[in-house]
């Protein structure tokens, strides 16, 4: 990837005004001038995508579906693409054509004949089989207006014991629960305000929010490198969820 290439997307991420009266028109807005560059850059940027990704279990049955929300250029699947031929099908729902068209383009060159690119709202997206076992988010749930709704759909898609994964940029409460990542004052203050010119808004309920809603498998936060930022480093966590039921 070319420094002329990262500087665009840069002026995109820091200067770019993001206009649009609906959601949708507002991320389009701020990616159909990056989506060429989207995948590089933020594969320097989104830790722990493909862990988060290749950890998900898959139903033995071969008749799974996996629903990736927010799922833009498709680049997470790569990191399943082993699996594919385990599962029925796989969704990969966005709001922006800009990245939709791409991630069409991936599903071809790769071809994924069960891989689905699909312009819906995550909020209200309903597979035609009607579930879903796998649901992920990866770094889309801190740009959904309504992420709880987001989160309470993935419980409604899920079948008791099916599985959820999450990885995004946080923050933690002032005081957070046992066994969960706890940040600083400057940490819970400077990363919200820098995102939020993105309208990428880093909120402290997700996580709990996440562990009221799942029995949690699995917890972890860490802090990864920021291009272009020497010294910085942002917080992410990766949560792995269970919907409780028989």
């Amino acid at each position: 990837m070319s420094l002329l290439t990262d500087l665009r997307i840069l002026y995109h991420l820091a200067c770019n005004p993001i206009r649009g009266g609906t959601h949708r028109e507002r991320l389009e807005s701020f990616y159909k001038g990056q989506a060429g560059g989207y995948d590089d850059f933020r594969r320097r940027l989104l830790k722990g995508r493909e862990p988060l990704y290749r950890r998900m279990p898959v139903p033995p049955s071969g008749d799974g579906v996996w629903v990736d929300m927010g799922g833009g250029t498709g680049a997470n699947i790569e990191a399943i693409a082993d699996r594919l031929p385990q599962l029925k099908k796989v969704y990969i729902v966005d709001l922006s054509p800009s990245l939709l068209a791409i991630a069409r383009e991936r599903i071809d060159k790769n071809g994924w004949t069960n891989v689905e690119a699909v312009e819906a709202d995550v909020t209200q997206f309903v597979p035609p089989e009607g579930h879903a076992d796998i649901i992920t988010f990866s770094y889309s749930l801190t740009m959904i207006p309504d992420w709880f709704a987001a989160i309470d759909q993935a419980v409604r898609l899920l079948p008791p014991g099916g599985s959820i994964g999450v990885v995004d940029f946080f923050v933690s409460r002032k005081y957070p629960a046992d066994g969960y990542t706890g940040h600083g004052w400057y940490t819970r203050t400077f990363w919200p305000a820098w995102f939020a010119q993105d309208n990428v808004f880093l909120n402290p309920d997700h996580v709990p929010y996440l562990a009221n809603r799942f029995e949690r498998v699995a917890f972890r936060g860490n802090r990864g490198k920021v291009p272009y930022m020497l010294g910085m480093k942002v917080p992410y966590y990766q949560f792995v969820g269970r919907k409780r039921g028989t």
